[in-house]
């Protein structure tokens, strides 16, 4: 496995060890999940061919798009 090494200030840790010990998950785990799930994330998203300079023409467009939960 490769190793990263990060820099984070001490009240983002204390939030990561918080949400950790909610998880029953270490800390390097908890790290490990939140970027596992980002990438998964990342992967099964498309990229948006609707990069449109006129907001009112995406407006109006006919593509369909998928509504916000």
């Amino acid at each position: 496995m490769p190793s990263i090494t990060i820099n984070i200030d001490e009240d983002v840790k204390k939030i990561l060890d918080k949400r950790a010990k909610k998880n029953l998950l270490s800390l390097r785990e908890q790290i490990e999940d939140i970027l596992r799930q980002s990438a998964i994330r990342t992967k099964s998203s498309t990229s948006s061919d609707d990069d449109v300079d006129d907001k009112l023409v995406g407006i109006f467009s006919r593509r369909k798009k998928a509504r916000k939960k």
